[in-house]
């Protein structure tokens, strides 16, 4: 077969041609390494899953390893490994895609925590939140807008509000952190 500058796109047509044909193990061989001359060299065989919608997720993502980031190959590598290995759909779900998932979910929360206290002080201060006879940061706002000659009521609600914001900030960053399943603690 004569170079091409063209890149092959990675599809299952050979290997659908051999499971039509009764082969029940279809292994994919690579090697990986400098050459026997120039250093180490690897060489691997895969028996892929005789199951084609098994592969098609990753026929999407991997066609060619080296060309994949550096971050992505990282990211797919437990994935491919846990599949390779025989691990169940469920099993690599809760422990190598859901840790992943909910680092994105945990680093979104303190905006949505510190939204939800900003909208509620904001409602009191317009006198549209919690009854007059609840304490709250907005009906400490509103008080000090009302008291200008008591300047430290205002002081009090803008410290008190941004340092509560603040530390839910960092809070929520060291539970982002706790929870970072690429974060390693050494």
């Amino acid at each position: 077969m004569a170079a091409t500058s063209s890149h092959l796109k990675a599809d299952l047509a050979l290997e659908n041609d051999l499971w039509q044909a009764g082969y029940q193990r279809i292994a994919g061989v690579d090697e990986a390494g400098r050459g026997a001359w120039a250093g180490p060299v690897v060489a691997v065989a895969v028996i892929l899953p005789a199951d084609p919608a098994a592969l098609a997720p990753l026929l999407g993502v991997v066609d060619d390893s080296k060309r994949l980031t550096p971050a992505a190959r990282e990211r797919l590598f437990d994935v491919i490994q846990a599949r390779a290995l025989g691990v169940g759909n469920l099993t690599i779900m809760f422990r190598h895609l859901l840790p992943n998932a909910m680092v994105a979910t945990i680093t979104f929360l303190p905006f949505l925590v510190t939204g939800a206290i900003s909208t509620l002080a904001a409602l009191d201060l317009l006198g549209f939140g919690l009854q007059s006879t609840h304490p709250s940061l907005g009906e400490l706002a509103l008080q000090g807008r009302n008291n200008i000659q008591a300047p430290w009521l205002g002081v009090t609600a803008f410290f008190t509000f941004a340092i509560m914001l603040s530390l839910l900030v960092f809070v929520f960053e060291a539970v982002r952190d706790a929870f970072d399943p690429r974060k390693t603690f050494s």
